[in-house]
């Protein structure tokens, strides 16, 4: 006979929009055991599985803290109440919760206040787009995923158990919590059914979920104009004939979201089912016409960033690492996605450096120390090289014969901070063959990616000064001689850090975006926030001849992230920001 041996969930914690995939261990007729489901029209020695969900709605409801969403809350702000800030915001579990949290509540006071001075229309300002729209960002969250196994929204009328009433929400395996679950425990049924009697079969089993919580939304962050216009909300940003917005964004793949190295971020924060749906919902909520992610796994990217954002109107491509280091089934790697209505796909260009390292090797490395170099050199980065053509109105511009071409690089550098001529080498190589596509086509480029080079460093010196000072201190780790002469270190590519933008701003509305760079290096005084690394590691670099700055994505401040936290966190799921920038074409550089 059929038998359910244990049930249990990833995280007792539920997310609203965050799909529930129970795990169900099964003992069938012989004694061996299986994970695999038993649906009704396949039947297993004449048995099958149903599934059950309950909301348990207790007499007394429960509102939960808005820092600690596992935690009842014991105290309620009044300022938020009268600043008609989300109810939701002012709840805290103790005083010193609240206490401590001061300085970023406070911020919600003052944008709220601000927001009504500027337009009257505080929570369309405050909060924007995450509040409005959290059911409608994935297809796991959307209103049809949400019937949770019915063809229709349907309640049963409730069970009374005691104090308590067990409304019926669910009858599949896997369940989404909504906004009605939120403040409620869930419960899972599995019961094993005689397949011809349609009767249940022994006892089932049962497990019951903390209680559901509403998902963290950061504060969401604004587009400024750099030509001193003020801020566009990203609701009613209106992009402007020419001009297009790119967003670059490490996501932290969950191979290396471990919580031996994130221990600071809650499990369930830190489980994939919820920093998938919550990296989505930050992602289609920027509305870029080009995302260029890095640290995709190749099944995340297959199952569900290239589906989900599909639905959003994106065409993707996706290099993923070479495998002479890495091993396993799930490798990560670049993917750039880009609006169909807008861009159409010319050309692809894949970068792997292992490859280059082979043939460096070859040429420059003496026979005895090939296998030394081929160590230190072999690290499975790779790039992802996409020619994009722009459309108008959905259709391919051709202007006299001349298209209007566009090149995007995306590329995940070398993270190992000792191997400096490593990284220094893999930049180079890439600037290299960005500088062939540029002397065969004339085109505008974009250069996006977690390089993991600190501003100042050598590999960002040649990105944005175009070379290498020969003194560089980078420059003394090259146990192979592979960056001499230091000469060669030079490209022709004009290219500028979009970011630096803020740096030649004037006038009081930026000064706060200013005290957000470096002031050595115009760049941002972070991108990546561990508990321990604060820098920035992240660029979007862009040709100055043929590209302008219109606009960007404002940056962090520690106060945004809370002082008490790092990433990820509940509510930033990578321990990198993401990056956007809107550029205008300044110049046709097109072939005919």
């Amino acid at each position: 006979m059929l038998t359910v041996v244990r049930v249990h969930l990833p995280s007792d914690i539920p997310i609203v929009g965050c799909e529930l995939t129970p795990y169900v261990l099964l003992r069938r007729f012989d004694s061996t055991l299986s994970t695999d489901d038993v649906l009704e029209s396949s039947p297993l020695d004449g048995h099958f599985l149903r599934y059950k969900w309950y909301r348990v709605q207790s007499d007394k409801n429960v509102a939960v803290c808005s820092i600690h969403p596992s935690e009842p809350a014991t105290m309620q702000c009044v300022g938020c109440l009268k600043a008609k800030i989300p109810i939701s915001k002012s709840y805290h579990c103790t005083a010193k919760c609240f206490s401590d949290a001061w300085q970023h509540h406070r911020a919600l006071h003052d944008r709220a206040a601000n927001a009504v001075n500027e337009n009257g229309n505080e929570e369309d300002e405050v909060f924007g787009r995450y509040n409005s729209s959290n059911s409608n960002l994935s297809g796991s969250a959307s209103s049809a995923s949400l019937t949770n196994g019915y063809a229709a929204p349907m309640y049963p009328a409730g069970i009374r158990n005691g104090n308590e009433t067990w409304f019926e929400v669910g009858r599949s395996k896997t369940y989404t919590p909504t906004a009605d679950d939120i403040g409620h425990v869930l419960k899972f049924e599995c019961s094993v059914v005689d397949a011809v009697t349609k009767s249940p079969v022994g006892q089932a089993s049962t497990l019951q979920t903390n209680r559901v919580i509403p998902a963290p939304s950061p504060i969401p962050r604004r587009i400024i104009r750099v030509d001193g216009m003020g801020h566009l909300d990203l609701d009613r940003r209106m992009t402007s004939s020419g001009t297009f917005t790119a967003l670059s964004y490490n996501v932290l793949s969950e191979t290396c979201a471990s919580n031996d190295l994130y221990s600071y971020c809650p499990p369930w924060a830190l489980s994939w089912p919820y920093r998938r749906q919550n990296l989505l919902r930050e992602i289609v909520g920027y509305a870029a016409d080009i995302i260029c992610l890095q640290e995709v796994q190749n099944d995340h990217y297959d199952e569900f960033f290239a589906p989900e954002l599909d639905k959003h109107g994106y065409h993707s491509l996706f290099k993923r690492k070479t495998t002479e280091v890495s091993s396993g089934n799930t490798i990560d790697g670049c993917a750039t996605f880009f609006r169909r209505d807008k861009f159409s796909h010319v050309k692809k260009y894949e970068v792997e450096f292992n490859k280059a390292a082979q043939s460096l090797t070859e040429a420059m490395i003496p026979t005895a120390q090939k296998k030394t170099a081929l160590n230190r050199l072999v690290k499975d980065n790779v790039a992802l090289i996409v020619v994009l053509e722009t459309k108008v109105n959905n259709q391919l511009v051709d202007n006299l014969g001349k298209r209007q071409l566009l090149c995007v690089a995306n590329t995940h550098v070398h993270v190992q901070q000792d191997l400096k001529d490593v990284k220094l080498w893999q930049v180079h190589t890439l600037l290299k063959g960005l500088e062939k596509i540029a002397t065969s086509a004339d085109i505008p480029m974009l250069v996006c990616g977690d390089f993991n080079s600190v501003p100042g460093s050598a590999p960002h010196a040649l990105l944005a000064m175009g070379k290498v000072d020969p003194s560089h201190p980078d420059l003394t780790v090259d146990p192979l001689n592979i960056l001499r002469p230091h000469s060669k270190l030079v490209h022709q590519l004009p290219l500028v850090s979009a970011y630096s933008s803020f740096a030649r701003t004037a006038g009081l509305a930026f000064e706060q975006h200013k005290r957000r760079l470096d002031g050595g290096t115009n760049e941002p005084l972070f991108t990546s926030v561990t508990r321990d690394f604060v820098g920035t590691l992240d660029y979007i670099f862009y040709t100055a001849d043929s590209l302008v700055v219109e606009s960007l994505l404002e940056l962090l401040d520690e106060e945004s992230l809370r002082k008490d936290t790092a990433l990820p966190s509940p509510g930033w799921s990578s321990d990198h920001i993401a990056l956007l920038a809107e550029f205008r074409c300044c110049k046709n550089k097109s072939r005919h």
